[in-house]
């Protein structure tokens, strides 16, 4: 029988380091670990969160363990969320994930609370070692090497991993939206991609709110790119928008903006535009909704991800 994509790591915490007001780093490891694979820089995991009374005990494995952690009675089903690979070291089996803090009594905040150096944890990942394709990762811009990449404090650990990752060639601009000034961590990036850190706590107006500084930021520079070519200008940061201005609206059929969170584009060799937006499912699909409706982008270069809707708890 063939080993899953995805399975179960069993793992113990090495590492807890406070980064900023709301990002804890936890760095887990076992040997486990070392068939761990990271196939792209926004590379989904599970965290599988122990129960208060149980721990582990009812946590199923093996390549059905979805099917049968949901089969199981509330009460005995572990809690599981989503969360980004920061950084991965096969070699030294560790891995680490970057947590957001947010104190809002979820079964995440609460261990992060809690969490201490040798706690046992479980993570759901993809497995090197496994020949079935894992997928989890959406981040494929093709030949594109101007990049606008837009997200919130839930992205900031898959677009720091991205602007990494990126080419030194690459152009274009990042934005992350964060709660607090001192959320801005130190992230690498190409000299020629611009990197700006969005605090919802600087204002005491609606720009506290989940989004809206993303909303403006995003749609201020990609309403100068768009324009860059008429005015003949060198336009917003982040190369020549004029070489890579928006392509006509390609036409494809209707969507729902409202219903549809998450598409991603398959790669493409004759684009040199790529967006990538990920966060709060209302604003992520405005920023889409501007970019492909009132831009013209092709939807065919525009990734777009709601990892969470505001009032809607993770499943």
């Amino acid at each position: 029988m063939a080993k899953p994509g995805y399975r179960v790591f069993d793992t113990l915490v090495a590492a807890i380091e406070r980064m900023s007001p709301h990002f804890v780093r936890v760095t887990f490891r076992s040997d486990d670990l070392r068939d761990v694979g990271w196939d792209g820089p926004d590379q989904r995991i599970k965290v599988i969160l122990p129960l208060e009374t149980t721990g582990f005990a009812d946590v199923p494995s093996g390549g059905d363990w979805f099917a049968a952690w949901r089969a199981l009675p509330d009460e005995r089903r572990n809690p599981i969320r989503t969360y980004t690979i920061r950084d991965a070291r096969p070699e030294l089996g560790e891995l680490d994930v970057d947590f957001v803090a947010h104190g809002d009594g979820g079964p995440a905040s609460r261990w992060i609370g809690t969490a201490a150096i040798g706690a046992r944890m479980l993570l759901i990942a993809p497995d090197a070692t496994s020949e079935e394709p894992s997928g989890g990762w959406e981040w494929n811009p093709g030949a594109a090497r101007t990049v606008l990449i837009a997200g919130d404090e839930t992205a900031v650990p898959a677009m720091s991993a991205i602007l990494e990752q990126l080419p030194g060639d690459a152009r274009g601009v990042a934005f992350l939206e964060v709660p607090d000034a001192l959320d801005a961590l130190e992230v690498r990036a190409p000299e020629g991609v611009d990197v700006h850190w969005l605090a919802r706590g600087e204002s005491s107006d609606k720009s506290d709110e989940y989004g809206a500084r993303l909303v403006e930021a995003v749609r201020a520079w990609a309403d100068e790119w768009a324009s860059a070519d008429a005015s003949g200008a060198s336009g917003a940061s982040g190369g020549d928008p004029a070489s890579d201005r928006p392509a006509t609206a390609v036409e494809l059929p209707p969507i729902d903006d409202e219903e549809i969170l998450w598409e991603v584009p398959e790669p493409r060799d004759d684009a040199d535009f790529y967006a990538w937006l990920a966060g709060e499912a209302s604003a992520i699909t405005t920023l889409r909704r501007h970019l492909v409706r009132e831009l013209g982008v092709d939807r065919r270069r525009v990734a777009f991800m709601g990892y969470w809707k505001l009032g809607r708890a993770e499943g």
